[in-house]
């Protein structure tokens, strides 16, 4: 996997089936080098922040399983943690 290829593929997912107004998506992997688990590499820990109308009448919790089950295949592949404020614009 190249830097920056699992970065890629959350984007896409999140924008395809969100339709974000706002998208930000920070590897933080460098900050748990070292750590129980963390894979050498990173593209292992994110933090995103999404503001869309998906989210609109849905709770924090709802929320995120939301992006938790769009991102599943990650989580199945080496994504360790994910850091998530989402919100509605």
């Amino acid at each position: 996997m190249t830097k920056s290829e699992r970065k890629n593929r959350i984007e896409q997912v999140i924008i395809k089936f969100l339709s974000p107004q706002y998208i930000s998506i920070i590897d933080e992997s460098a900050l748990h080098e070292g750590h129980n688990n963390a894979p050498k590499g990173g593209e292992s820990h994110f933090k995103i922040i999404i503001k869309s109308h998906q989210f609109s009448g849905k709770t924090r919790i709802e929320r995120e399983r939301m992006v938790q089950n769009l991102l599943a295949e990650e989580f199945k592949s080496g994504l360790h943690a994910l850091t998530m404020s989402l919100d509605t614009p």
